[in-house]
């Protein structure tokens, strides 16, 4: 398994006390595996792809990313986990404004040590980017930058990709050509993918439904 949770609970502090929004999550993610996340609003489902992705640690149960117990990570062992390991797609694009979009595109590749001009040309082609490489986040309207956001995190062939709504501000073609493009890395390069969306027609695409309600993984 690329990705293990065991028993994953966490609570937020709030003016009324505290909250909680995982209360005994247990879900396995196998290498080429392609697992929808469904849900209601406020499910929990954001939170379980930050602790997945090394972003926030969990209250209580196990973690596990290739074996590892990330949970007892420090701050430099889980931010090198992030650069080699996970790809995050999430609705803030974080996209760094001083660098054009062919740069941002390539940046975490680089950084893992994976760059690959083929696969990036191939990644750019098919998010219709073409036109805009030379252009800056500030440039480009906000299903642009989701592109572009997507395109970075597929460049580096992550090991595990964590896609919070991907396609949420995307037209139904370009999303459908993103969801295949992050199917086919899934196949071929043995990734695994969690794919949180509200749509039951793009989950019923992908080779395993989850529903989490009530904290829990319910299906």
């Amino acid at each position: 398994m690329i990705l293990t949770l065991k028993g994953v609970t966490k609570s937020y502090p709030t003016a009324e006390g505290r909250v909680d929004i995982l209360k005994g999550v247990d879900l396995d993610v196998a290498a080429g595996e392609a697992v929808a996340l469904t849900g209601e609003s406020g499910s929990g489902k954001s939170t379980l792809l930050h602790l997945a992705g090394g972003l926030d640690r969990p209250d209580a149960g196990l973690i596990t990313m290739n074996g590892e117990d990330i949970g007892v990570f420090g701050d430099a062992d889980r931010a090198n986990c992030r650069r080699t390991g996970v790809g995050l797609v999430f609705q803030q694009f974080n996209l760094i404004p001083s660098l054009s979009v062919s740069a941002n595109i390539s940046f975490h590749a680089r950084l893992a040590g994976r760059h690959d001009r083929a696969w990036e040309e191939q990644l750019i082609s098919a998010l219709g980017l073409q036109d805009f490489l030379g252009r800056y986040p500030e440039q480009l309207s906000g299903g642009q930058q989701q592109r572009v956001a997507i395109g970075r995190t597929l460049a580096a062939r992550p090991p595990l990709i964590l896609a919070d709504e991907p396609t949420g501000n995307l037209d139904e073609e370009t999303g459908d050509r993103v969801l295949e493009l992050m199917l086919a890395l899934a196949r071929s390069a043995g990734s695994a993918l969690l794919f949180v969306t509200h749509s039951t027609r793009l989950a019923d695409r992908l080779d395993r439904k989850v529903v989490l309600r009530g904290g829990r993984i319910v299906s």
